[in-house]
């Protein structure tokens, strides 16, 4: 029986790593779930307003929402090609 016993308390232990990956994975879905809206708004509308001014793919553009403490951040990162950096700057050069 002592071998019996063996098997039985792995099963428990491969229960219980179960049961804390889904709790995990629930607890990233609320956390999903209960996002502000207006954080997805506001990604859309920078978006909108970079790609109005710098003639981008939309793929150059990633964005993340990371926690920090009780505080989201909306993080955007845009890779500008060097074409319009150096039109922009010609033209502030031109100007001045």
């Amino acid at each position: 029986m002592g071998l019996f016993d063996l098997f039985k308390k792995k099963e428990t232990k491969s229960a219980n790593l179960a049961k804390e990956r889904l709790k995990i994975i629930v607890e990233h879905s609320r956390a999903d779930a209960n996002r502000p809206e207006f954080l997805n708004k506001m990604r859309l509308e920078i978006l909108a307003v970079v790609k109005k001014y710098v003639d981008i793919d939309i793929d150059d553009i990633s964005t993340n929402i990371a926690h920090q403490g009780d505080s989201e951040v909306l993080e955007l990162n845009v890779i500008l090609p060097e074409e319009a950096t150096k039109t922009e700057t010609t033209e502030t050069s031109d100007t001045a």
